[in-house]
């Protein structure tokens, strides 16, 4: 161990409105943290509980429709005298009588406004704009200074708010553990991992750290090291660096995959892979029956494999290890299925290394396997390979 170098071995364990996409909330009050949200989509959905009045804390805004506008649609009318709000958000509030003209609620969208004609909207908070509130929960935190912590994140854990998952994430957690996280850009939040890959991010408590780190990262001094269960042997040499670009895959817009730049648009990647061992299950132990295979024959033939990530794209060691022919196990949006009992893509960040940008102190983390994995590992005759 090098001098002055840190080991820790973790075990498992107000009011905003919509966001227009890539820019800021609508009367955001919820500090710096609230930039997280452009880009999110629009939504108006009424999520207050039975004891909240939610008409209470929304914003009626007054209009006079302007001789400029006599005659445009009515939507487009709102998008201009309301610019800080989307035109999708604002033809939600029409749709859902938010909306009123010269008294009554406005019909429709596409309806004609006339010079001098008087209206008010009503500016309803949607899922988006709340979700930047603190939610007590259980976090396994491996290290903690005044300017940073180490979380080691649970499979199932989504990391940031986002369509579908507008409450309990790992950023309402850490708002509720440390009111200073409010004041900071998503809450301290400097990497993600995918809501079911485990294991090890680093959080920033400060906005100077918080700043460093994201330095540290796109200067690729921050080592992640992740652990991947794969579908058939490894294929090969033992270690493979992999150059491929990624962007959206254009026939499914929740997946990536390797692209051509010169066709498709997309951003470098590069991951080191280092296969650790082959495993498998033999011939009918799955199910107890003979299988007609040789004794021993394993017909469930996997890898595991280490990858160190040297860039940071979206689903880069899923995309990447389903490039190279093995899908993760249990990844079904890359092409695997579940096996040895794992039923989430069997992809954990086991390793966690960088200068503390505060101290200068080396610092070094490792997570064991959460219990899923490890049972797969074992069921793989792989347990001794980590």
């Amino acid at each position: 161990m090098k001098k002055n170098q840190t080991i820790i071995e973790a075990t498992p364990s107000g009011l905003a409105f919509e966001a227009r996409p890539g820019g800021r909330l609508g009367g955001d009050r919820h500090g710096a943290a609230g930039a997280a949200l452009g880009g999110m989509p629009d939504e108006v959905v009424d999520e207050a509980g039975e004891d909240v009045d939610q008409s209470a804390v929304n914003e009626w805004r007054a209009f006079v429709i302007p001789a400029e506008l006599h005659g445009q649609r009515l939507d487009r009318a709102l998008a201009t005298l309301v610019p800080e709000f989307s035109r999708s958000y604002l033809q939600q509030l029409v749709d859902e009588g938010a909306v009123r003209l010269n008294g009554q609620p406005a019909s429709r969208n596409a309806q004609k406004v006339t010079v001098g004609q008087a209206g008010e909207v009503e500016l309803r908070a949607t899922p988006q704009s709340q979700a930047f509130v603190p939610e007590p929960m259980d976090l396994v935190v491996v290290h903690e200074d005044p300017n940073l912590l180490v979380i080691d994140k649970p499979a199932g854990l989504v990391v940031h708010p986002a369509p579908g998952h507008w409450s309990g994430t790992l950023l309402n957690g850490l708002l509720a553990r440390d009111p200073r996280a409010a004041l900071l850009p998503r809450a301290g939040i400097v990497h993600r991992l995918d809501k079911d890959t485990s294991g090890l991010m680093v959080v920033a408590r400060d906005r100077t750290t918080m700043d460093a780190l994201v330095r540290l990262i796109a200067a690729r001094e921050v080592s992640r090291q992740y652990l991947a269960l794969a579908h058939r042997h490894w294929q090969g040499p033992a270690q493979r660096e992999v150059e491929a670009p990624i962007g959206r895959d254009p026939s499914n817009r929740l997946r990536m995959t390797v692209v051509d730049l010169t066709r498709a648009s997309g951003k470098a990647a590069s991951t080191l892979f280092d296969c650790l061992g082959d495993g498998g299950r033999p011939a009918g132990e799955s199910t107890g029956q003979a299988s007609g295979g040789r004794p021993g024959e394993r017909t469930e033939a996997g890898c595991l494999v280490r990858a160190t990530l040297r860039t940071g794209r979206t689903h880069q060691i899923r995309v990447h290890m389903a490039h190279l022919g093995h899908p993760l196990v249990g990844d079904a949006l890359y092409g695997g299925a579940p096996a040895a009992g794992m039923v989430r893509q069997a992809l954990h960040a086991y390793r966690l290394a960088f200068i503390h940008p505060v101290t200068g102190t080396p610092m070094v983390f490792a997570s064991a396997p959460p219990p899923d994995l490890a049972s797969a590992l074992t069921a793989w005759g792989l347990g001794g390979e980590v």
